[in-house]
């Protein structure tokens, strides 16, 4: 399984949701990266991804996106082939 990455905060609802359809999905292990809690963070993401939203997901070296569109991959059934590329 690719290692997944996540831009959150602590009280993001959509970080929380996305974390609730990865772990459904399979996902045991997700690295959180708490922009909140380190403002160099925040700048890194930001950088990294054209964004100041969260979260920022990235699922192998795969940005993600934030939770629309890692629930879009989901529902166009491309989530499981990006989490799995060895089995699929």
């Amino acid at each position: 399984m690719n290692k997944v990455l996540m831009y959150s905060t602590g009280v993001c609802p959509y970080c929380t949701r996305a974390e609730m359809l990865l772990k459904q999905r399979g996902v045991t292990e997700i690295e959180k990266i708490r922009i909140d809690l380190d403002p160099e963070q925040r700048d890194a993401m930001m950088t990294r991804t054209g964004r100041r939203t969260v979260p920022q997901i990235y699922i192998g070296d795969t940005h993600v996106g934030g939770f629309d569109d890692l629930a879009a991959l989901d529902k166009a059934g491309q989530l499981m082939p990006l989490l799995n590329p060895a089995t699929n």
